[in-house]
């Protein structure tokens, strides 16, 4: 290992930690997992990630175990989150169109990913890091789709209820796990979209509410009407389908907002 010539903390919260690390061979984002109070994959989680993105990127991934858990370094992605580059779009006193660039660029590098046979089970603005050369998924503990080894592998218990598709909330409520798909990270893009425009949860539940509730009121309530303006509304409707047959791939996605610009 090269030693750091600095470290700074990005992250930490519910069983990990992340780093931003720079060394004279490059900058990473190291993470650190360990069991936190409620969850005993989190201990888990980076060196998941590691075994997938070494399937995914070309650039070098080096993972391990420590005390408490597992760790991983990978290539640092410099950039804004699209929850962070949406935010002049909440506070405008009409609605505000977003910009369809990064709308584009994030439907690109999720559907890239579907078209490496993985789904990522855990889409979110802040996954989503825009910088001058397009947008980097990131976050990939929760994909499934190939080769995970045993040793690290866990059973996908859900996502951020806040982008949640009801299928997925439906499955966890009753059997307490369910499986990522792509059709679920469309919606949960859809949701995103939606969220980092607006500052509105898909669907209203009390901001105290637990996951079940959480769950239950994903389950039970349409999603609140949606109310960014232009092409990029109307295709987040189609997104957010409760019906996941009828939700537009995410190439479809993708194609829609290049020819939406």
């Amino acid at each position: 290992m090269v030693a750091p010539t600095s470290r700074r903390l990005v992250l930490d919260r519910r069983g990990s930690t992340v780093w931003d690390v720079r060394t004279p061979v490059g900058r990473f984002a190291v993470k650190l997992g360990y069991r936190s109070q409620t969850h005993a994959w989190t201990a888990l989680a980076p060196a998941r990630e590691a075994a997938i993105l070494r399937q995914l990127i070309p650039e070098e991934v080096r993972c391990g175990e420590w005390e408490e858990g597992t760790w991983s370094a990978q290539p640092w992605r410099e950039g804004e989150s699209l929850y962070a580059l949406w935010e002049p779009c909440r506070y405008a006193q009409e609605a505000a169109a977003p910009d369809l660039d990064e709308a584009l660029s994030c439907a690109a590098v999720l559907a890239r990913l579907h078209q490496d046979g993985w789904a990522h089970g855990d889409v979110q603005p802040n996954h989503f890091i825009i910088g001058p050369s397009g947008a980097f998924l990131i976050d990939l503990a929760l994909a499934h789709g190939g080769e995970v080894p045993e040793d690290y592998d866990f059973r996908y218990r859900g996502c951020l209820v806040h982008y949640e598709a009801p299928e997925i909330s439906r499955s966890i409520l009753e059997s307490g796990t369910a499986m990522p798909t792509k059709e679920a990270d469309v919606y949960a893009l859809g949701a995103s979209f939606f969220l980092s425009a607006t500052g509105r949860r898909h669907v209203p539940y009390p901001d105290d509410a637990d996951r079940r509730e959480q769950r239950q009121a994903i389950v039970d309530k349409p999603h609140r009407p949606i109310t960014v303006p232009g092409a990029l509304g109307e295709l987040i409707e189609r997104m957010m389908s409760r019906d996941p047959a009828e939700r537009p791939s995410s190439a479809d996605v993708y194609q829609e907002l290049r020819h939406a610009r």
